[in-house]
């Protein structure tokens, strides 16, 4: 068994986000390409966005800091610390609004 602290790992990514020239960090703590289930911590300088992309599968976003805007279409939902966002099928894209971390998780589809 491994034991992570999402918490910790949240910080250490907002710490390198804000000094990223891209204004984003990531780490995956479960799975990857090769599995089914990925858990990425995901984080964001404000103002900095994830530009629209297809969902590789089923989708969540739980926020662990901050505030975020996940985009699809014509709609938007907002998310903050401790919200749970289920991420819509189809083109989507997410919008930090104020420096934040996020716990993204993807149940790949097989194809």
């Amino acid at each position: 068994m491994q034991k992570i602290s999402i918490e910790a790992l949240a910080r250490q990514q907002l710490e390198a986000a804000r000094t990223a020239g891209s204004g984003r960090a990531a780490d995956t703590v479960f799975g990857g390409h090769e599995k089914v289930l990925r858990q990425t911590v995901m984080a964001f300088a404000a103002g900095t966005q994830l530009s629209e992309h297809q969902n590789p599968g089923e989708a969540t976003v739980y926020v662990l800091r901050g505030c975020v805007r996940l985009h699809a279409g014509a709609d938007s939902w907002q998310g903050k610390a401790g919200d749970l966002l289920i991420v819509p099928e189809g083109l989507h894209s997410l919008e930090a609004e104020e420096d934040s971390a996020i716990l993204m998780t993807v149940a790949k589809i097989a194809r």
